[in-house]
């Protein structure tokens, strides 16, 4: 396995291309001025997304064949699921700090922009090790299945409190800060001093959450395929999705009670499948069945069962 996989430069050259050109397009023309997403324009940009995301993998088929196409949609479709665990956090640090709703695109636009350079230094150093010590592929097994089984003992433990975060409760010691937003700016300069704004450190708050999610998804992507350009470009339009998800998914995701129990079991049954492969390599098609069935049957249970609280009726005179 080669450090730029079955990709060519040329190829890598014109995927981060268009990573760069879609961004600019996002933030400089659709998103120049902040503003509350709507539900139409979420619905959009993840039809957009998606859209872009299997438009791609047909170009994987063409490049490289079936195979390798099926390992990019599964390693998409795992990313993919294991990211509307990072909208259950933004939810909470939004709630937390009272984020405008017209500034939270803006948090998440840069926060993106953080992880993806964050996770193409977690897959180009997990693909360097893997290349060296092949053995790491089942220390990462191992890994994701405690975690995901640790994920099932806890799935009912309550929920941090994401404002006790100790790195923020540093940085708010070390960066004055100002007492609230200043429109959609990280910084301002009052009274002759820099000062933070409440965004920045939301904004810290979402790269910390991307980094501890990271180290559960891109070892089980490489329970799909080893090779760095798959996992990278999966890996990337699953994020690059993500925003658009959250403003779709944001009112509605504390229904999917199921959902958090149905990801502990997709790191199960990645970590099995990792820790196995030496002696038996489960076919990619059947990982993506076994996903979409985890991930779909979590949603579909939880909207089945799920009971909106009743307003107590007036009492009558």
């Amino acid at each position: 396995m080669e450090l730029l996989g079955v990709g060519t430069p040329t190829m890598w050259a014109g995927f981060l291309s268009f990573v760069v050109f879609m961004l600019a397009l996002d933030l400089g023309v659709f998103h120049r001025k902040s503003h509350a997403v709507t539900m139409r324009e979420a619905l959009a940009w993840s039809a957009v997304w998606v859209a872009c995301s299997f438009g791609f993998a047909g170009l994987v088929h063409y490049w490289f064949g079936w195979e390798t196409a099926v390992e990019f949609v599964t390693g998409y479709a795992i990313e993919k699921s294991l990211a509307i665990d990072n909208i259950f956090v933004f939810v909470a640090v939004f709630g937390a700090f009272a984020v405008p709703a017209a500034l939270q695109h803006r948090v998440l636009f840069w926060g993106v922009l953080g992880a993806l350079v964050l996770r193409a230094l977690f897959i180009f150093a997990g693909s360097a090790i893997l290349l060296r010590f092949h053995w790491v592929l089942y220390v990462f097994g191992a890994f994701l299945l405690l975690t995901g089984l640790k994920m099932l003992y806890l799935r009912n433990a309550p929920e941090e409190d994401v404002t006790q975060n100790r790195l923020l409760t540093l940085l708010r010691r070390w960066i004055p800060s100002t007492d609230g937003y200043r429109g959609d700016a990280f910084f301002v300069v009052e009274a002759g001093r820099r000062l933070a704004t409440p965004l920045f450190f939301v904004l810290v708050l979402i790269e910390v959450a991307d980094v501890v999610f990271a180290v559960d998804s891109i070892p089980a992507i490489f329970a799909v395929t080893t090779d760095p350009f798959i996992v990278f470009t999966s890996n990337i339009f699953a994020i690059l999705g993500l925003r658009s998800m959250y403003f779709l998914l944001a009112d509605i995701v504390p229904r999917f009670v199921y959902l958090k129990p149905g990801l502990a079991l997709v790191l199960v049954f990645v970590g099995v499948k990792m820790s196995i492969a030496e002696w038996y390599k489960i076919p990619t098609l059947v990982s993506l069945g076994v996903i979409g069935v985890l991930v779909g049957g979590a949603i579909v249970a939880s909207l089945v069962t799920f009971k909106p609280a009743v307003a107590p009726s007036p009492r009558q005179p």
